[in-house]
């Protein structure tokens, strides 16, 4: 598995233009507004024309929601589902016994209304916790969606699973594989309460290869590690965090293993996908201008050089630097100290783009006009350079500006 990502012509996976959770063959989806929000759509479905293999992954949060726990229940019968329903506004959570018969009920609704094994179906949730979920109007909500395969059907799902989010967030990337058009399309939400250590808010991932479960469940927990594991906003976890991929094999490729000759094809094809979405969850960011992107090499193992990644990029001093378009690279040295990895204080290299602020941890002078400028752009890059191994990993994050804070303080109105 580890050599999967070791494929580096990226031209054997390639964009799919305004492609997303529906490019993939066999799926459709819908969503209805149910009157869980004021006039927005609300209650969404993600239906595959037959069983498929499934993967998820949770959030670590103590909290887990009852939704999640319908859901691990439903993949751990046979490893497949075939429908996902999904409710904003509520998050079901920290809802005790009443919250869990509540999610129990909304697979019971999902299965009766499409006629699908309640085994088949996966239950998602967003929105404030510690509230109960009408069930009334999620009822006449469920019973009232009428999926399709159309970019409209797509698109309102995607509406569907936004809460404080400013835009939607959609990908879908395609491959051959084994001499077959092979697609992974994706939707999410995420915008506020991004610190994960698992994967994002919420992520639905489909594709049309043929994998089993098992293969699949690998697949997805080593590319969220380098992608949505990868990204934060405000240092938080949500009890809800969840993503879910589906694969119905309609492609026609011969069933995926780690022996597959085009296996490193199709992690990357996965890896692509969902990195697209974290990046655009993390652009936007509660309150966020900027895109921040920190690279880190020269760790001496993968997974320090991700730790020190994300330490910088979750920095508030940081993030508040990145906003007033500060070029104080102290406050990116300062993250790289409190990291829990090895540095070594005295080879440290620091470039702000094209910008390079220190060197063998020594200061190098430059442009504090030129500084500013680049950090005006809607897109950072911060480059550190560590030289003591060959360890290297990517974060992305967001600045923090005055508006985050408007935004969280009137959440519930």
């Amino acid at each position: 598995m580890k050599q999967a990502l070791s494929v580096s012509n990226k031209e054997i996976v390639s964009l799919v233009e305004n492609g997303g959770v529906l490019s993939p063959k066999g799926y459709k989806a819908g969503a209805v507004h149910a009157g869980l929000r004021y006039n927005r759509l609300d209650i969404g479905v993600l239906i595959s024309e037959t069983p498929a293999s499934c993967a998820a992954v949770y959030t670590t949060s103590h909290f887990q929601a009852a939704p999640l726990k319908v859901t691990q229940e439903s993949i751990a019968n046979e490893g497949k589902i075939q429908a996902v329903i999904v409710n904003s506004a509520c998050a079901n959570a920290c809802t005790g016994e009443q919250g869990l018969k509540d999610a129990y009920k909304m697979r019971t609704l999902t299965s009766e209304k499409f006629n699908v094994s309640e085994d088949y179906i996966a239950v998602a949730s967003t929105g404030v916790i510690g509230e109960y979920l009408p069930m009334d109007k999620i009822e006449s909500g469920i019973n009232s969606l009428e999926p399709g395969k159309g970019g409209e059907n797509a698109e309102d799902f995607q509406k569907a699973i936004l809460t404080t989010d400013t835009v939607m967030k959609s990908s879908c990337y395609q491959a051959e594989i084994g001499g077959k058009s092979v697609h992974v399309g994706g939707a999410a939400k995420g915008s506020g309460m991004i610190h994960p250590n698992m994967a994002t808010m919420l992520g639905f991932l489909t594709t049309d290869a043929a994998i089993s479960p098992e293969h699949l469940s690998a697949a997805l927990k080593e590319v969220t590690d380098i992608t949505f594991n990868q990204i934060t906003v405000d240092g938080d976890t949500s009890t809800n965090d969840m993503v879910i991929v589906m694969a119905n094999g309609q492609a026609g490729n011969k069933p995926l293993t780690p022996d597959h000759s085009d296996w490193p094809v199709f992690v990357k094809l996965l890896k692509e996908n969902c990195e697209s979405l974290a990046k655009q969850i993390a652009r936007d960011g509660e309150g966020a201008t900027k895109l921040i992107e920190v690279a880190v090499k020269g760790a001496v193992s993968n997974d320090e050089a991700r730790t020190i990644a994300k330490q910088i990029v979750g920095s508030n001093l940081v993030k508040t630097a990145v906003y007033g378009a500060d070029a104080n690279w102290g406050r990116i040295i300062g993250a790289v100290g409190q990291a829990n990895a090895s540095v070594n204080p005295e080879t440290v290299d620091i470039e702000l783009g094209p910008i390079v602020m220190l060197k063998g941890s020594n200061p190098v002078a430059f442009s504090e006009e030129e500084a500013k400028a680049y950090l005006e752009k809607d897109t950072i890059h911060i480059m550190v350079d560590l030289n003591m191994g060959d360890g290297s990993g990517t974060a992305w994050g967001c600045d923090l500006s005055y508006d985050y804070v408007k935004i969280n303080a009137s959440y519930r109105t």
